[in-house]
């Protein structure tokens, strides 16, 4: 005899997050960006090598951004948590507009010296310093536990789309015309996403108690983030991994595929073919909620050493896509598993400062990885170069997960995490998700 009273099964949605007003504004800003900064990213490139520079110029340019990014994060946080984050966001939004836009005038009028493209990616990247931070508090602010794991992956999936696009175009337009018109759209892409986020809406996040000051503050980050073993160790991995990556993309990428692969365009698709990979990973994460987070976001970062042997061969133009796919879908297991962790473990007041440190320790190498990657590249030539990023990706992760709290951190379960964390008030629907630091 079956009991007529008990309750039927609630049917499962096939929507996967509710878009809000925050997440409609958010996502399109960051679809904009992605759509002019991957293509921008290679025209930085073949702008330094079109003026006549060599590698040793070409890790210059990309140092020159991470230098700043680096000395400004730290603050950058400290200022997001204590005035409204949108208004970061434009402000920084607004700089990068600016000098990208004087970018590209400068490569369109010919001849740009070392210098000043190196003094204009500065700006870039300061801006990116002040940005990152607030951004990513004002993602994990906006979104409720229950839908946590699967807004970050239909956010990420749909930037990761606009990439593809962004650096294949970008690819075929440098290919076509002058760089410095790719970096007039990236100017024109920030512009735009700058006027989206102004309309950002943060009367959901309570305002910062009166008192202490910027040093207060940055202690107090500094206190949430060293007391965090799985936190420290995984942003200590990624300061060599970063760097390694870095250096394999930003310098030896565009070099191996004017020597090797036919020019700006093959190395555009290859590009493309991460983000293609990075939009496949979102869809698994839409679906897959792996229990212990870290370990299974740790064992997808060990891929993140094939582009770099990838390069070293070199592979043709087609097995690099294959491979670059395949990193770009792993990665994206670790992005969506990381935003998971900070989001269910870090008090919403310090996100800006625990991911500013989180940055700055994940860029911090950057700088003198780009910056030696030409010396390296004359000392032991640029294939024994590649390797050795491959293989210092491999020998930091595998370290890494001697760390048990790496190991051993899970997710908990949806309606622990929604009582544990209100963050959006009852009558809101809001979800967004986050650039992967990589991506």
């Amino acid at each position: 005899m079956t009991d007529a009273a008990a309750p039927a099964p609630a049917p499962r949605t096939t929507r996967p997050v509710p878009a809000g007003r925050n997440y409609r504004l958010l996502t399109a800003a960051s679809i904009i960006t992605a759509l002019g900064t991957h293509g921008a990213l290679i025209a930085a490139a073949f702008a330094v090598l079109q003026s006549g520079g060599d590698a040793g110029d070409v890790g210059l340019v990309a140092a020159a951004k991470t230098v700043p990014l680096v000395l400004f994060l730290l603050i950058g946080g400290a200022m997001a948590d204590r005035i409204p984050r949108h208004r970061v966001m434009v402000a920084a939004n607004t700089l990068n507009c600016v000098s990208q836009a004087l970018f590209a005038l400068l490569v369109l009028a010919g001849d740009p010296k070392l210098w000043q493209m190196m003094l204009l990616t500065a700006l870039c990247g300061t801006g990116q310093a002040f940005f990152g931070p607030a951004a990513e508090g004002m993602l994990m602010s906006s979104v409720s536990g229950e839908q946590a794991s699967r807004a970050f992956a239909l956010f990420r999936m749909s930037t990761q789309g606009a990439a593809i696009g962004g650096a294949a175009l970008g690819g075929a337009m440098i290919a076509a015309m002058d760089p410095g018109w790719v970096l007039a759209v990236d100017a024109a892409a920030f512009a735009v996403a700058g006027a989206l986020r102004a309309f950002l809406d943060v009367s959901h996040i309570p305002a910062r108690e009166p008192g202490g000051g910027l040093l207060a503050d940055l202690r107090d980050g500094w206190q949430e983030f060293t007391g965090r073993p799985w936190l420290w160790a995984i942003v200590a991995q990624f300061s060599v991994v970063v760097a390694a990556v870095g250096a394999a993309e930003a310098v030896y990428g565009p070099l191996v595929a004017r020597d090797s692969l036919g020019g700006a365009r093959p190395w555009g698709f290859a590009l493309a073919a991460f983000g293609v990979g990075n939009l496949a990973g979102a869809l698994l994460m839409m679906r897959w909620k792996p229990r212990r987070l870290l370990l299974a976001g740790t064992l997808c970062v060990f891929p993140l050493a094939l582009p770099s042997a990838g390069l070293a061969v070199p592979l043709s133009a087609y097995w690099l896509c294959l491979v670059m796919f395949v990193t770009g879908t792993a990665i994206e297991v670790f992005g969506v598993s990381w935003m998971t962790a900070m989001h269910q473990e870090i008090p919403e007041d310090k996100l800006s400062r625990v991911s500013a440190y989180d940055w700055f320790g994940s860029v911090a190498m950057v700088p003198v990885a780009t910056a030696l990657a030409g010396p390296v590249e004359s000392l032991v030539g640029r294939s024994q170069a590649l390797w050795g990023c491959a293989g210092l990706v491999v020998l930091v992760t595998g370290a890494v997960l001697f760390v048990p709290d790496v190991r051993n951190l899970t997710r908990r379960s949806e309606t622990v995490e929604v009582a544990a964390t209100p963050l959006v008030p009852p009558t809101s629907a809001e979800a967004e998700g986050a650039v992967g630091r990589l991506g």
